[in-house]
Parts: structure tokens; sequence; C-alpha cells
């Protein structure tokens, strides 16, 4: 029964309540130390990915030319600033996502979302690897409708180099972050943000997967 709940995805009223007060964080990222929140310099972008554990997530996006910033939180669920030990029990309605800010002048968002595809098996519904839940959907959430667009369209591209190698159908999440449950993304408590660089031999399910986007 435990691992049919931690599946389906919990209703906004049966979601955990949540808190007023967010998490913490620190102000700076470890690796490339601008600031985790806004505002951000002009011309910079957010995008909000989720493919499984945040730890190795992150790690991809902030060794990209052109990101800006990265972290780890929490979004597309009902629960006000939820802790990590909320979001496992896929009673929040969250997943593990990135926060990617980044400057489209420099990177494209075509590139974000190859990387996006190419680490991590968009075609298990609520699951990566041993990672099962909710918590671990994939899903895209978007800011602005060149994203939104994008999204789509590397999606169906992908999806004819995935079938062509024998895989099945992709179940990513697709939506703006307005769409995205509350709308909001939460910050993930301190120890998460850049833990693989804080912690280099950390647990990791992350690296190429399957078959190439371009």
């Amino acid at each position: 029964m435990l691992g049919v709940t931690k599946t389906q995805m919990v209703t906004k009223d049966k979601a955990l309540e949540g808190r007023d007060v967010p998490l913490q964080v620190t102000e700076r990222h470890v690796v490339l130390g601008t600031p985790l929140k806004g505002p951000w310099p002009d011309g910079m972008e957010v995008l909000y990915v989720g493919m499984g554990c945040f730890w190795g997530a992150e790690r991809i996006f902030w060794q990209l030319d052109g990101v800006y910033s990265t972290a780890a939180g929490y979004i597309g669920g009902w629960t006000k600033n939820p802790t990590y030990q909320e979001t496992c029990t896929s009673l929040t309605g969250h997943t593990e996502a990135v926060q990617i800010v980044y400057d489209p002048a420099e990177v494209s968002i075509e590139t974000l979302l190859a990387a996006f595809w190419e680490n991590h098996d968009p075609t298990t519904p609520n699951r990566q690897g041993g990672d099962v839940g909710t918590q671990y959907r994939s899903a895209i959430f978007t800011t602005t409708r060149e994203q939104l667009t994008a999204a789509e369209a590397t999606r169906d591209t992908y999806q004819e180099r995935l079938a062509a190698k024998g895989f099945g159908a992709i179940s990513t999440q697709i939506a703006s972050v307005a769409d995205a449950g509350d709308g909001q993304f939460y910050f993930a408590e301190d120890y998460h943000q850049q833990y693989l660089y804080k912690n280099p031999g950390g647990y990791c399910n992350h690296g190429f997967c399957q078959v190439s986007y371009a």
C-alpha cells in the first residue's frame, strides 16, 4: 500500500499543511559564488526541472556555461515551505527540482533542455531507478512562453529518438510555474544546496541515459 500511495499524486485537500516560515539557506552558491535568490541581473531567465534526486541534477546544470545560479528545492505541490522529510512522504505534491537561472545570450533553452532529457529517464513515471515516489517525477516548469514552447518541441524530438531505440513514452510533466501546484518554488534545506560539491562521494544516479538528444 505504501508504494501505491507514494506513486499517486496527492490532492490539495489531502496535502500536508506546511508552515509560513521558509527554510533558511545561505546567500550564495558555494560553487559559482552567485546569489541563490533573486532579484537576478537584467536579462536572466529562470527554469525549473525535476529529474529525480536533486543532488545530481543540480550539479549537471551548475557545470554548464551560461548558467548563473542553481538551487535545490521543491515545486509543483501544495504544502507551504515543505521539509525534505515531508516531501519524501509524497503527501506534499512536490517534486524535487532544480532552479536554473541562466543568461539566454550565453546558453540556449534548447541546450539546457537537451541536458535535462539526456541525463535521466523521462519514461518512468514517478521514479528514477530505485527512487520511487511522486517527488521523483520528471517535470519541466517554465516561466516564459518561449520556454514552454521549447519544452514541448524538445519533448517531441526526444520522443522520436527514444522510440527509434525501442524505448517507451515520455511521462514528463510540462507546465508553466503558475500551473504547477500552488505556483511556488520552495528552497530545500541548506545541506541539500550544491550537495555533491560539499559531499563529492555522495549519492548520484544521474548521467547520460539511454539516447542522445542530438
